[in-house]
């Protein structure tokens, strides 16, 4: 599970930083690394089951009892 644990976080990381880049300059980091041949939106899909996956681990390792 650790394993997964740190894609997660890594792929929430280059998420974030993308939507900033996009808010802050209009930069689309995920297109211009993929080149918008598709593999763009499967990034987009990792990066939505990845943030899921951190609330299942945030509600493991925090939630209450």
């Amino acid at each position: 599970m650790k394993i997964f644990d740190t894609i997660a976080f890594i792929l929430l990381i280059v998420g974030g930083l993308n939507w900033g880049l996009v808010g802050i300059a209009n930069f689309n980091l995920v297109d211009f690394v993929v080149g918008g041949t598709g593999i763009d939106r499967i990034v987009y899909i990792l990066v939505g089951l990845s943030a899921l996956w951190t609330i299942g681990c945030f509600k493991r390792c925090c939630g209450t009892k």
